[in-house]
């Protein structure tokens, strides 16, 4: 019985400060790759959502654009058409700007440069 303990010591080894260091280690890595930018991600969002005002253009998350009409303490009026107005939470917006901030800008410069290359 002895020489089971002898085996079962032996075969563990390893210093425990050292396994200890590695979670240690790896809380830090998990920390630095996956909490720390969510945290900085919700800031933002937190800041975008107290600075909306009447008249922003805004995109949902389920993919609605729309101008602000009106602004609450939880909710937005947003008219998407004329006269037509829906009821969001402001939770729901995910980003400002419409579609004329996004990707038609990018290609107009690249048409540009093209003209110029001709």
């Amino acid at each position: 019985m002895a020489e089971s303990f002898l085996i079962l010591a032996q075969a563990g080894g390893g210093n425990p400060l050292g396994t200890l260091g590695f979670l240690v280690i790896l809380v830090g890595i998990m920390y630095f790759v996956m909490i720390r930018p969510q945290q900085k991600q919700l800031k933002e969002h937190r800041a975008l959502l107290s600075a909306l005002k009447k008249g922003d253009e805004v995109v949902t998350s389920g993919g609605i654009l729309g101008k602000i009409h009106l602004v609450e303490e939880r909710t937005v009026m947003l008219e998407v058409s004329s006269g037509v107005r829906l009821r969001v939470l402001k939770t729901a917006i995910s980003a400002r700007g419409g579609l004329a901030e996004g990707p038609p800008a990018a290609t107009a410069t690249v048409a540009g440069e093209k003209k110029e290359e001709k």
